[in-house]
């Protein structure tokens, strides 16, 4: 008799695949190993800093008790440097120590492997950094409910390219799952697919998105001129403290792929008037012993997802502070774009600010829809009920933003649900009736303060809530909606674009 099959041995990740494991077991042997046996020449430590950008320290490796030190016992960085205004530069140290979870081998350099870091202090506990905020929240959620709460992201990018030929044109607005030739930027996109499913494994698809513009006008000379294609990259559903360092990873990937390729990218909610804005839309769902709760026995949200769904409506204007930083966010987040304005929810209406899709889950066999003559088992896992949150945009601070829904879940209760009730709305209801989502940045820094007391009190450090507040306080765009409309058309289009452009690699 043949043996078992590993169920590992055709996992797309390649240290899956070495070691016969999930990457929850990996262990630091594993990795020192891997090193010594494969060649492995570099050691690159990564982390996200409060811009939200990934870090590296690289390290040579030398022999193996180097590598054995490393790997237990992190290096030391400047915390001051990485998180400017959290950490003075009298007590700045922290360690980064490797997840090993979070190894993976570099997708153009066979002999460096790259391991995600978490920050502790002096004294080895977890620092008061975005990570450590992250990881709290998501254990006090499992603590309260005994449930895990997953979650996935759709990344949202926009690609900028030289026309080298005028063939093929595409048309503004109209670029939604578009394939070559009328898609120039498939091979860059068709890249960060292949490595970032082998780097996470937990990718749906990377595909073209409605923003088409044929020629950018810009005052940056980047982009000036350029052909934009929007693309998405979405995430499947994964705990969602590994996400918030998949975010991380993928944005910086992302850029990477984009460089490699002679291109830029930027994760700008909105590049121009009219024109399809880019988001970074979360969904969420609760697990509890491997299996989905988001339903229940009647097909409808269960009371744990309505009371989910209702605590986040509750503290939507505060969460926006950390999804939605800058000006050019609430450029977005008007109406007729498939963005959010108002506080509801509802069954597949983009318009609200929570949506529940789409979920598999139908009394038939979908495969005999349009395949009548299957006789195949039907697989019995194919439902995966989630709700989706859809106000946030690439100038999101992923790990906070995450922090706060995560936090929001944890603090559900029945009331939350009740609200949620009342809440819903309908694809044919007026959206009026509902309350709106702060219209700026320094109005969500407002309400963020007003609720600071909620999250504080539930992990969030009192400088991380300033922190933010202080970066949305300095758009100074409360008025800007109302300056724009007073100016001439050219002279509004104009500025409007400076404000989009003007954070084109900040995030």
């Amino acid at each position: 008799m043949s043996a078992t099959p590993s169920p590992f041995a055709t996992d797309i990740r390649p240290l899956v695949r070495r070691f016969g494991k999930a990457p929850e077991d990996w262990q630091r042997q594993d990795l020192v190993d891997l090193c010594m046996e494969d060649g492995i020449r570099i050691l690159n430590l990564r982390y996200s800093a409060l811009d939200g950008k990934l870090k590296e320290l690289r390290l040579p490796i030398n022999n193996r008790a180097y590598l054995e030190r490393v790997l237990s016992a992190g290096e030391r960085v400047d915390g001051s440097s990485l998180f400017p205004g959290l950490f003075h530069t009298r007590e700045s140290d922290l360690y980064v120590l490797p997840v090993y979870r979070w190894a993976y081998l570099n997708p153009w350099a066979p002999d460096e492997l790259e391991i995600v870091c978490r920050f502790a202090d002096r004294h080895g506990n977890p620092a008061p950094t975005p990570d450590t905020t992250l990881a709290t929240s998501a254990a006090r959620f499992g603590e309260r409910t005994g449930a895990e709460l997953h979650a996935l992201a759709e990344l949202e990018f926009y690609a900028f390219t030289r026309p080298t030929d005028e063939r093929f044109p595409g048309k503004a607005q109209s670029n939604y799952h578009q394939s070559s030739p009328y898609l120039h930027s498939r091979e860059l996109a068709d890249e960060v697919l292949r490595c970032m499913s082998a780097i996470a494994g937990n990718v749906k698809y990377c595909h073209s998105e409605v923003g088409y513009i044929g020629q950018l006008p810009s005052h940056l000379a980047e982009i000036d001129g350029c052909r934009v294609e929007q693309h998405e990259l979405e995430f499947d559903l994964m705990r969602i403290e590994d996400l918030g360092t998949w975010l991380c990873v993928a944005r910086w990937l992302v850029r990477e792929v984009a460089n490699r390729h002679g291109a830029s990218v930027t994760y700008l909610p909105k590049l121009d008037e009219g024109m399809a804005g880019s988001g970074m839309h979360v969904h969420l769902a609760i697990h509890r012993d491997g299996v989905n709760v988001m339903k229940g026995a009647d097909g409808e949200l269960s009371d744990e997802a309505l009371a989910l769904v209702g605590s986040v409506l509750q503290r939507a204007p505060a969460l926006t502070a950390f999804g939605s930083t800058v000006a050019a966010s609430y450029l977005r987040l008007v109406p007729g774009q498939e963005a959010p304005t108002r506080i509801c929810w509802g069954h597949q209406n983009r318009a609200s600010l929570v949506r529940v899709p789409l979920d598999f889950a139908v009394d038939r066999r979908l495969d005999q829809v349009v395949n009548p003559s299957e006789t195949g088992a039907y697989p019995t896992s194919l439902a995966r009920a989630t709700v989706e949150y859809r106000s946030p945009d690439g100038s999101a601070f992923p790990q906070l933003l995450l922090a706060g829904i995560a936090t929001c879940a944890e603090a559900a209760t029945p009331e939350d649900a009740a609200r949620a009730a009342g809440l819903e709305a309908k694809p044919s209801t007026d959206l009026d009736q509902f309350a709106e989502l702060p219209g700026s940045a320094v109005a969500a820094a407002r309400a963020l303060v007003d609720d600071r007391a909620f999250f504080e009190e539930r992990g969030f450090p009192a400088a991380l809530i300033d922190h933010v507040a202080h970066k949305l306080e300095a758009e100074q765009d409360e008025a800007l909606a109302e300056v724009l409309r007073r100016l001439p058309a050219s002279e509004r289009l104009r500025e409007s674009r400076r404000l989009m452009h003007k954070d084109l690699h900040k995030h």
